[in-house]
């Protein structure tokens, strides 16, 4: 039975079951539970396992370097579940402390598998909204990177962030503007939209926008902002036509 097929005390009893074998395991240098934990098949179970993966990261100071190790053996592990899952747990930690575990995201965002680099794109988001600046900075130095998978992931990466503060990513979706790649260009253009429909972002974003030199670019993501609108229109801030009115004030 899956975790949400159990009733609510039964998953709070396996959640702290994950937490105390999982902290367990890290005291006595072992990895059995971990490892049962990190490769299930419910995706909620891998998520309270990294999650308490990262607890025990935080509330054990003299156990922080076997945790790093710990984490770097797993994503040697033959199971992509396995990498994924300590890519999460990596992304846990980096939310206070980014630096320690840069070099997973480094080897992650490189794996043979799209799991793996879909947990990377994940921890960048979470990442991103609480420990901006280094998760902004790292990003920055793989933006022109020669495989355009990598250049399209971390777009797709720093969009979290972006949805409430527009302004500390839009230097580097500048940076992307003319790239060739059609799936690089369709996730810029998609995170442009995203960035745009919370209070206080649309003008921000247009404000950049109508800056950039790729004119086609700018026709493409003026689109996608007025479709993200009606998409999106329970959530967004403005109405679509209210939208339309404040881009033709920014063109004119």
């Amino acid at each position: 039975m899956g975790f949400y097929g159990l009733e609510k005390e039964q998953r709070d009893t396996l959640v702290e079951k994950i937490n105390r074998e999982i902290a367990e395991d890290i005291r006595s240098e072992k990895k059995y539970h971990i490892l049962q934990y990190f490769a299930d098949e419910d995706t909620y179970i891998r998520k309270s396992a990294y999650i308490a993966y990262g607890r025990v990261y935080l509330a054990n100071t003299k156990l922080q370097t076997k945790i790093i190790t710990l984490l770097e053996n797993l994503l040697d592990h033959d199971d992509p579940k396995v990498r994924q899952t300590a890519t999460n747990a990596a992304g846990e930690i980096g939310k206070g402390a980014f630096e320690i575990v840069q070099h997973i995201f480094d080897k992650g965002l490189f794996d043979t598998h799209h799991s793996v680099r879909n947990a990377v794109i994940g921890s960048m988001k979470k990442m991103g909204e609480k420990n901006p600046a280094p998760v902004i900075e790292w990003s920055r130095s793989y933006l022109h990177h020669a495989d355009k998978e990598i250049r399209r992931e971390i777009c797709h990466g720093i969009e979290l962030r972006g949805r409430t503060h527009p302004e500390d990513i839009l230097p580097l979706l500048k940076e992307l503007q003319f790239d060739k790649t059609k799936r690089v260009r369709w996730t810029l253009v998609h995170v442009i939209g995203q960035i745009s429909y919370k209070k206080g972002c649309l003008e921000k974003v247009m404000e950049d926008l109508i800056n950039w030199e790729n004119k086609e670019l700018i026709t493409d993501a003026i689109a996608e902002i007025i479709d993200v609108h009606d998409r999106y229109r329970n959530f967004s801030h403005y109405t679509q036509d209210e939208v339309r009115g404040i881009i033709d004030g920014f063109i004119k």
